[in-house]
């Protein structure tokens, strides 16, 4: 792939993706608990979801992104029926590495808070060499 200049992709793109909590969301469903609250592997899903959202359309053709590093706070119970909203925002471009603040809330709560950081890459050529990997 060839180096995309930085400017592509410049600090400050954001986007919001909204989740209503259902029971295929809760820890007991997805395996990271016996409680019946928001499970945290889906508030992870939740906020990747926001920081794909916020460069989706500012990214290069056949380019896409994949995470490399997660940093994340999950600090209250969300039960089933509440609607919880990640929040994402580019906050630093390094060449390919994309650095990502997210937050996501119920409300005024904040419910989880932290940091994704994100990889720019080929995506045919990523999908080959995951291929060849197996």
């Amino acid at each position: 792939m060839q180096e995309q200049p930085d400017r592509v992709l410049t600090p400050g793109l954001a986007a919001r993706v909204e989740l209503t909590v259902t029971d295929d969301d809760t820890a007991q469903a997805v395996g990271s608990g016996d409680v019946p609250v928001l499970g945290t592997p889906r508030v992870l899903a939740l906020a990747e979801a926001a920081t794909v959202a916020a460069t989706a359309r500012h990214l290069p053709a056949g380019t896409t992104t994949v995470g490399t590093r997660v940093e994340l706070e999950h600090l209250a119970a969300t039960p089933v029926g509440r609607t919880v909203t990640a929040q994402a925002r580019l906050t630093a471009v390094d060449k390919r590495r994309l650095t990502f603040e997210v937050t996501v809330v119920e409300g005024e709560q904040t419910v989880a808070q932290g940091r994704v950081e994100r990889v720019m890459l080929d995506r045919q050529r990523f999908i080959e060499r995951a291929g060849r990997s197996s």
